[in-house]
C-alpha cells in the first residue's frame, strides 16, 4: 500500500509524493517557551516524532525542523510577572522542553531554530512583502494586507468576507482592515526590540515560522504539521505570507493532530483545564504516557483522564510481561535450540509486519498499528507457553525469537521500545545492576534448594519478600524466571 496522508488543505487523503523521491522536508511548530508544555502539546510532539520515525523506517531521509518561539507577548508578560529577564526565562523553558521531550523518547530535530536567531531573515521576508504591495508600514508597525492575497482562507476553509471583526484577529485602528495581521511590532517601553528599517521593534508570531522554515528547508516543503488549533490563524497567515513573499507553493501536505480534551472540552492554558507534562510524568512513566498519546488516531480527539492512563499502563504492562517472560525463557534454554537473530522471518512474522505497515500507511493509524502489536503479543504468549512445556523444540524456539524481535522492531518504530524495556530488570549503574541481579538469582537458587528440601515456608517467604520489592517469580518446567514489576 502506498503511504497516504490526510492533507488539511485539500481535506482528503493523498498519496505521499515528496518533492525529492527519497528526501522529506518537514516542519513542525514548536513550543512558545514561557512555561512547561502541557499534555495536549505533548500529543503533537509525540505524533510528529512518530510520523518522522515511520518515514525514516520507510526509507526516507527526513530533514526535520521544529522551532522555539523565544520572543512573544506571553514570554514578555511572564518575565514581567516573575521579574526574570525574558531571555533567561525563554532559555530555561527551552531546556525544560528538552528534558521532558527526551523522557518521552522524542528525537531531537535536525535543527531546532529559535526566532531570536533569525531576526535578519525575518526582516528580509517582511521587506519582500512590502515591496510586493502585500504589506504596509504604520507608525513603525508592519501589517500584512490579507485581502491582497487571493488564496487567503483556502487552508482553513474560511471565507474572509464572513470573518467578523475581533474573531481571533487583532483589532487596531491603525490597520487598513481588521483582518490584517502584524508582521513587525513597534517597540514598547521596557520590551525587547531589534533594529529594523521601520525602527526598533520585534517580529510578529506568524512571520517567525515562515522565516525559519524557509531558511532551513527552502521555499517549498513537503510536510508542515501542528495542532489543529493552529490551522487558523497561524498556519493560514504563515501560508499567505510565505507564498506572498516567494510566489511559490509553500507546503505540499498540511498535517494537523486533533485536540486533547478533558471532559470533552479542549485542553488549553487559556481555559486553565490543563496538566503540565511534568505533572503527568510525576504520576505515570513515559512509556505509559507515550502509549496513551498514540492510542487514538492522531486526527481524532483524545480525552484525558486517569482511567485512560491506567488503561495504557495495563496495556504497556501486558506487552512488557509477554516479551520479558519470553526472553527469560532462553536464559534457561539449551543454547543448541536458540536460532540466530538474523534468521529469516516466518510467514506469521512477515504477516504481522505487513499489517502494521498497512495501518501506518493509512495516514499513520497508530491505533490500528498498536492493535497489530497486541495480536503479535497474543501469539507470543501462546507460543512461549508451548516452548516452556517443550523447551527442546527448535521450531518453537525460532517462532518465539521471531515474534520477540518483531515486537521490539514495531515498538521501536512507534518510539516505544526503549521506553517500555529501558531499565526493566536492570539498574542504570552497571556495577550495582549486576550485583542486584546476582542477588536475585542467588535468592532464586536458595528458594529452589528450600523447595527440594521441602522447606516450603522458607521458599514461600523468599517469593513473597521478593514480590514486596517488585520482583515477581514464575516457575516453569525448565526453571524459575523473575520479572521486575513496572512502577
Amino acid at each position: 500500500m502506498t503511504l497516504q496522508i490526510y492533507n488539511t488543505a485539500t481535506r482528503q487523503k493523498e498519496n505521499f509524493e515528496p518533492l525529492s523521491p527519497h528526501h522529506v522536508l518537514m516542519y513542525n511548530c514548536g513550543p512558545t517557551v514561557y512555561d512547561y508544555f502541557h499534555i495536549g502539546n505533548a500529543r503533537n510532539f509525540v505524533v510528529v516524532d512518530t510520523i518522522r520515525r515511520y518515514l525514516e523506517f520507510s526509507g526516507y531521509r527526513v530533514r526535520f525542523v521544529q522551532n522555539f518561539t523565544d520572543i512573544d507577548d506571553k514570554i514578555i508578560k511572564r518575565a514581567q510577572e516573575t521579574g526574570e529577564p525574558w531571555d533567561k526565562l525563554a532559555e530555561r523553558f527551552t531546556q525544560e522542553y528538552f528534558k521532558a521531550a527526551d523522557a518521552l523518547g522524542i528525537q531531537r530535530a535536525t535543527v531546532h531554530p529559535r526566532a531570536t536567531e533569525h531576526i535578519p531573515q525575518i526582516i528580509e521576508l517582511v521587506q519582500k512583502l512590502i515591496e510586493r504591495g502585500l504589506a504596509y508600514v504604520v507608525d513603525g508597525n508592519v501589517y500584512y494586507r490579507v485581502r491582497s492575497f487571493a488564496h487567503y482562507g483556502e487552508l482553513s476553509g474560511k471565507d474572509i468576507d464572513e470573518l467578523e471583526e475581533g474573531a481571533r484577529v487583532e483589532v487596531e485602528e491603525r490597520k487598513e482592515d481588521p483582518l490584517d495581521f502584524a508582521l513587525w511590532k513597534a517597540a514598547k517601553p521596557g520590551e525587547p526590540s531589534w533594529e529594523s528599517p521601520w525602527g526598533l521593534g520585534r517580529p510578529g508570531w506568524h512571520i517567525e515560522c515562515s522565516a525559519m522554515a524557509i531558511t532551513h528547508l527552502g521555499e517549498t516543503i513537503d510536510i508542515h504539521s501542528g495542532g489543529c488549533d493552529l490551522v487558523f490563524p497561524h498556519h493560514e497567515n504563515e501560508r499567505a505570507q510565505s507564498m506572498g513573499a516567494t510566489g511559490k507553493p509553500f507546503v505540499k501536505y498540511w498535517v494537523h493532530n486533533g485536540f486533547l480534551t478533558i471532559n470533552k472540552e479542549k485542553m488549553s492554558k487559556s481555559l486553565g483545564n490543563f496538566f503540565t507534562i511534568n505533572e503527568v510524568l510525576a504520576k505515570y512513566p513515559p512509556s505509559v504516557v507515550r502509549f496513551y498519546l498514540l492510542s487514538a488516531h492522531y486526527r481524532h480527539p483524545l480525552d484525558y483522564s486517569d482511567s485512560a492512563l491506567e488503561e495504557a499502563k495495563s496495556a504497556v504492562g501486558r506487552i512488557r510481561e509477554a516479551v520479558v517472560t519470553a526472553e527469560k525463557l532462553f536464559e534457561l534454554a539449551d543454547p543448541a535450540i536458540v536460532p540466530p537473530t538474523e534468521a529469516e522471518p516466518s510467514e506469521e512474522v512477515a504477516r504481522f509486519e505487513a499489517a502494521f505497515c498497512e495501518a501506518m500507511d493509512d495516514d499513520f493509524n497508530t491505533q490500528r498499528a498498536l492493535g497489530i502489536i497486541f495480536e503479535a503479543v497474543a501469539d507470543l504468549n501462546a507460543l512461549r507457553l508451548k516452548l516452556a512445556a517443550d523447551p527442546k523444540n527448535p521450531a518453537l524456539a525460532a517462532d518465539v525469537i521471531g515474534l520477540i524481535n518483531l515486537i521490539h522492531r514495531l515498538l521501536g518504530i512507534l518510539g516505544l521500545d526503549n521506553l517500555i524495556f529501558h531499565d526493566h530488570g536492570k539498574v542504570t549503574e552497571e556495577g550495582d545492576g549486576q550485583f542486584a541481579e546476582a542477588l536475585i538469582d542467588l535468592l532464586i537458587r536458595t528458594r529452589k534448594m528450600a523447595r527440594e528440601q521441602k522447606q516450603f515456608a522458607l521458599a514461600d517467604f523468599i517469593r513473597d519478600e521478593l514480590a514486596k520489592l517488585g520482583i515477581r517469580l514464575q516457575d516453569l518446567p525448565t526453571g524459575t524466571i523473575w520479572l521486575r514489576e513496572p512502577k
